[in-house]
């Protein structure tokens, strides 16, 4: 993948030994997106022009109502770009549940999985945040909270996937 500008492109690529059927499962289907990183029920319409919707678990919403922030039915929306099962899904991408991030409007996610000779697969998160500095600023782990307060971002969502495939654990729990 071409990186178009680097200062509004985020990419996190974390190596996982599992196969890439198996990271793509975990990616698109909302019994696995639940179990990892910040939670909610990923739902893909997995064709050119689908829908992506990621809904809230009763965890997050749990957890949105003890920080007093409003937690909406939708969390992220979005529409699936290009899919080449299980190698690449590429998707708008809008964080609904923080005003700022929601008005800056939708973003371009792309995951991208290789299966290396060396039993393990690559997989690349790309987020191309043009105009959506505050979206950029969330979703690279920058900020002050702790991972699991939602202050992880990318990195923290990969480092979760990752234990959950390699150990059947992720690191909350």
């Amino acid at each position: 993948m071409t990186i178009t500008n680097p200062a509004t492109t985020g990419v996190y690529k974390v190596y996982i030994r599992a196969t890439a059927a198996a990271i793509w499962q975990a990616i698109t289907d909302p019994e696995w997106t639940v179990r990892y990183g910040y939670g909610g029920y990923a739902h893909y319409d997995l064709r050119p022009g689908g829908a992506l919707k990621h809904l809230p678990d009763e965890k997050m919403q749990a957890a949105a109502a003890e920080y007093g922030f409003p937690c909406p039915d939708v969390i992220v929306d979005g529409e699936v770009l290009e899919v080449d099962e299980p190698r690449l899904l590429k998707t708008t991408w809008r964080m609904l549940m923080d005003a700022t991030t929601a008005a800056e409007g939708f973003t371009t996610v792309t995951y991208e999985i290789a299966e290396l000779d060396l039993g393990y697969c690559s997989l690349t998160v790309v987020h191309e945040c043009e105009n959506a500095p505050a979206t950029l600023y969330m979703v690279s782990g920058s900020g002050d909270a702790a991972p699991n307060e939602g202050g992880g971002g990318h990195p923290w969502i990969l480092s979760d996937l990752k234990s959950l495939l390699e150990t059947g654990r992720g690191l909350a729990g």
